[in-house]
C-alpha cells in the first residue's frame, strides 16, 4: 500500500479517536416536561436571565441536560469555586493515604511573612478544610468584606471557630503540592478534567503582585502571588458553565464516572457534612471546601453549593436529583447582583412543577 495512504489511514485514526475521547462525556439533552418543568416558565427564567446581564445558566435532572441558556462554553473564572474544585484532590489524595489531616501546621513546616504563633501552628489539615484554623494571617485574593470580617489573630484557637479564611484554602493549596510532587491544576487535569472529557487544556501560568487594573488571563489555571501578603498563592481556574456541569454531576453520582469511583463515596460524604453553622435562618453550614444546606421542615435531606463572589454558582441537589450552573460575565463589567442571583434562584424552583 501507498505509504502516503497509510500515513493519512493513521492520521484518520488518530483523530477519529482523539475525538471520541473528547466527546464521550458529552451531557445530552432532554425534555425539560418530561422531567416535570414547566416550559413556559423556564422562557420566563430566560428573559430575566437576557434582562439582568447573566451569562449562562444549566440545569441538570438526571443526568441530563434540561435547560441550557446562554454561552454555555465559555470558560470563565470561576472565583471561590475553586474551593471545591480543590475538595476533589483532597479526597483522592487522603483516600490514597498521601495526606493525613491530622497533621499540623507546625509538622509540616509551614509559616508565613508574619510568624505563627505555636498555638497557630497547632491546626491541622482538617481545620483548615473546614476553614476554623484559627489562623487570621491576610492572603492573597482576599476581598474587602473578607478583610473587614476578618478576625484578630490570637483570639480563636484552632478549630475554635469558624472564618471563611483564604489563608486556609490558599495554604490547602500549597499543602497538597508539597505532599503530591504536583501542582494543583496538573492534578486537576489528571483526576478529574481528562476523565470526565472537559474542555480543559490545562495552560497556565504564575501571575505576580497584580495591581487594581489588571487583567485576567486567557488560560485555564493561574496562580496569584501577593507577596506583601503571604507567601501562599490563590490558586484560579477558568471553567465553562458545561465544565462546571460535569463536574456538579460527578458529585451527584457520589464520585463515579463511567463505571469507575474517582472520588472515595465517603469522602463526599464527610466533606458535606455541616462543622459549622454559617446561616442558622436559612439552614447553611460549612463542610469541608462546600457549602451545606442542612435538612430542615422544608426539605427532607442536604444538598450542598459553592458560590462565586455571590452570583456564580454550583449547585447539587441530590433529593431533586438536580445540578444548577450559574454563570456571570466578571471578567469585564456587569450588572448582574446578588439581589439577582437569589431571584435567578427561586425562578429555577419555581420551574420544576413536580
Amino acid at each position: 500500500m501507498n505509504k502516503t495512504i497509510i500515513r493519512l489511514i493513521l492520521i484518520l485514526t488518530i483523530t477519529t479517536s482523539i475525538s471520541c475521547h473528547q466527546n464521550k462525556n458529552l451531557l445530552n439533552n432532554a425534555n425539560p416536561t418530561e422531567k416535570g418543568f414547566s416550559q413556559s416558565k423556564l422562557d420566563s427564567l430566560g428573559r430575566y436571565l437576557e434582562d439582568t446581564g447573566s451569562e449562562a445558566l444549566m440545569i441538570l435532572t438526571d443526568g441530563k441536560i434540561v435547560y441550557d441558556w446562554g454561552n454555555t462554553d465559555k470558560k470563565l473564572l470561576v472565583h471561590s469555586i475553586r474551593k471545591a474544585l480543590l475538595n476533589s484532590l483532597y479526597g483522592i489524595y487522603i483516600e490514597n493515604g498521601t495526606i493525613d489531616t491530622t497533621m499540623t501546621i507546625g509538622q509540616l513546616k509551614i509559616d508565613d511573612i508574619n510568624p505563627l504563633t505555636e498555638i497557630e501552628k497547632t491546626a491541622t489539615i482538617a481545620d483548615l478544610l473546614k476553614s476554623r484554623s484559627g489562623i487570621y494571617h491576610n492572603a492573597a485574593a482576599v476581598s474587602e468584606g473578607m478583610l473587614a470580617s476578618m478576625p484578630e489573630r490570637g483570639i480563636h484557637k484552632p478549630n475554635e471557630a469558624y472564618y471563611y479564611n483564604n489563608w486556609d484554602f490558599n495554604t490547602l493549596g500549597y499543602i497538597l503540592e508539597k505532599q503530591t510532587g504536583k501542582t494543583i491544576f496538573d492534578l486537576f487535569n489528571q483526576h478529574i478534567a481528562r476523565p470526565l472529557g472537559m474542555d480543559y487544556s490545562n495552560d497556565y501560568i504564575t501571575v505576580k503582585n497584580p495591581d487594581d487594573n489588571w487583567t485576567i488571563p486567557n488560560v485555564d489555571g493561574f496562580y496569584q502571588f501577593e507577596e506583601d501578603k503571604s507567601k501562599y498563592p490563590a490558586y484560579h481556574f477558568r471553567l465553562s458553565a458545561k465544565d462546571l456541569a460535569l463536574y456538579g454531576q460527578l458529585y451527584l453520582n457520589r464520585g463515579e464516572w463511567n463505571g469507575k469511583q474517582i472520588i472515595p463515596k465517603k469522602w463526599i460524604e464527610l466533606s458535606t457534612k455541616p462543622y459549622s453553622i454559617t446561616n442558622e435562618d436559612y439552614g447553611i453550614g460549612y463542610g469541608m471546601l462546600w457549602n451545606v444546606l442542612i435538612p430542615n421542615e422544608n426539605r427532607k435531606s442536604k444538598s450542598f453549593f459553592h458560590t462565586g463572589v455571590g452570583i456564580h454558582m454550583l449547585g447539587v441537589y441530590p433529593e431533586s436529583n438536580l445540578v444548577l450552573i450559574h454563570r456571570v460575565d466578571t471578567e469585564k463589567e456587569y450588572e448582574f447582583h446578588q439581589g439577582n442571583f437569589y431571584q435567578m434562584i427561586s425562578k429555577v424552583w419555581d420551574s420544576k412543577e413536580k
